[in-house]
């Protein structure tokens, strides 16, 4: 078989393996794609990535449920730490693009789109500090402050919770950080009015679309409307 057509055969397969929420697939199609000489950032984006997209279609048209989404990111999140230690390496091999402090927002536990662009923000070159989720507004004070962070990006899947990115800003203010840092906002529920209304400089309908604007947040750093 021909390399081109190797790669692409592995790329089909582990898309198939999150469409089909098998952990065990995910993480074999990722040990084959290292044994290939495959770039994980590849295999990530135009494999599981690529898959997770079309199951956010297949849950905004009500053909699937939660939990489906759920087992997906799950899968994905196994082959993910298969790959992450040639992750690491190259992201020791390269310059960091910017510094970048990631959670899901006070009261929520979902994590699967924040966990989804924390990694597509890593294979960018950036340096991406993840706290996890449910996290309390101080750690992202704290943590902004502690590294200098460039940017402070908060998810919230619920509308009961998303509130609390307004805390985000305003703690954020009262520490004397937020005129030296960007923030950018994101989750089902959030919207770019949402993101304007706030204050928040991003708003992030997905993982590409973070990565995006991120990207063109550090070629302008006069970036000011969370729409752009």
């Amino acid at each position: 078989m021909r390399i081109q057509e190797k790669k692409q055969e592995i790329l089909e397969r582990a898309k198939k393996a999150i469409m089909e929420f098998d952990d065990r697939a995910a993480t074999e199609v990722a040990e084959e794609a290292l044994d290939a000489g495959i770039s994980p950032a590849e295999l990530i984006e135009d494999g599981y990535t690529a898959a997770m997209n079309e199951i956010g279609e297949l849950f905004a048209k009500g053909k699937i449920f939660l939990p489906h989404v759920i087992a997906a990111s799950e899968a994905m999140q196994s082959a993910i730490k298969t790959l992450t230690p040639e992750l690491e390496k190259t992201s020791a091999r390269t310059s960091s693009k910017g510094t970048i402090v990631i959670g899901t927002i006070e009261g929520d536990i979902h994590s699967i789109g924040k966990d989804i662009v924390a990694t597509m923000l890593r294979i960018s070159g950036y340096q991406v500090f993840d706290l996890g989720r449910d996290v309390p507004i101080i750690s992202y004070v704290e943590k902004a402050r502690e590294v200098k962070a460039d940017i402070v990006a908060s998810s919230a899947l619920m509308s009961i919770t998303m509130i609390n990115q307004i805390q985000v800003e305003e703690q954020l203010k009262e520490a004397g950080l937020r005129a030296s840092l960007k923030t950018m906002v994101g989750g089902a529920p959030v919207t770019l009015e949402w993101a304007r209304r706030i204050g928040a400089d991003i708003y992030a309908e997905n993982a590409g679309d973070a990565v995006n604007k991120i990207n063109a947040l550090f070629r302008d750093k006069n970036l000011a409307d969370p729409g752009k």
